[in-house]
């Protein structure tokens, strides 16, 4: 990039540099500056696309404009687990979607929580998806109705996951998923940040937000 283009381009973000900088140190918007730094930060510019221009608005954490949350007040997002923050996933939480604390999620991920029926498809067969702490969903996996997966789980790219694995400390892989590789839970180390929120909502007021607001 040439000298003139790095100017104009801080040129041209100035006026977003500047608001963040300032909204940062309200007390509601702490999670600009407090969330740098870790693995998923969240971004003024992510921010202001959902929560003011309306894009994905609802899900109370980043959703990329290209994702799609269906039913988010069924959603539990632990800290750090962002749910359709990366391009293409599509979230279905028609019943309860549960992800433990410091999962990833990465593009092209679906989530589905419930099916159509069979017999008629007019109708769906509600289940629940429950997805431990730790845990990563490689690029275009899928995980189907009635999953549990243990913590430290993952998911290895293009993976259907049709049964639970609720042991975890493993990796999955294949169509439907199965098991290729067993974790040591001892190389396993169970991090925390500093700052903890479950996407925009501080976890010192999340459980208040969740009664509030949630249906699980």
């Amino acid at each position: 990039m040439s000298f003139r283009s790095q100017i104009f381009r801080r040129l041209y973000r100035a006026p977003e540099i500047v608001a963040e900088a300032i909204l940062s140190q309200h007390p509601s918007m702490r999670f600009l500056s407090e969330t740098r730094g870790t693995q998923t930060p969240i971004t003024f510019r992510e921010w202001f696309r959902q929560e003011v221009r309306g894009i994905n608005r609802g899900p109370y954490w980043p959703v990329h404009p290209s994702s799609l949350v269906v039913g988010w007040r069924n959603v539990l997002a632990g800290i750090e687990t962002s749910p359709g923050a990366m391009p293409g996933c599509y979230i279905q939480a028609l019943g309860p979607v549960i992800l433990g604390d410091y999962t990833q999620v990465a593009p092209n991920v679906s989530i589905i929580s419930a099916n159509h029926k069979l017999e008629d498809l007019r109708e769906h067969e509600i289940g629940r998806v429950e997805i431990g702490e730790y845990c990563w969903l490689g690029v275009g996996s899928v995980i189907l109705p009635n999953v549990t997966l243990g913590s430290f789980t993952i998911v290895a790219a293009n993976a259907v996951v049709t049964k639970p694995f609720p042991d975890g400390y493993c990796v999955l892989a294949g169509m439907p998923a199965r098991v290729v590789k067993h974790l040591d839970p001892t190389r396993c180390p169970k991090h925390r940040s500093r700052h903890e929120y479950h996407g925009f909502v501080p976890k010192a007021h999340f459980e208040t937000f969740r009664a509030r607001e949630l249906l699980v």
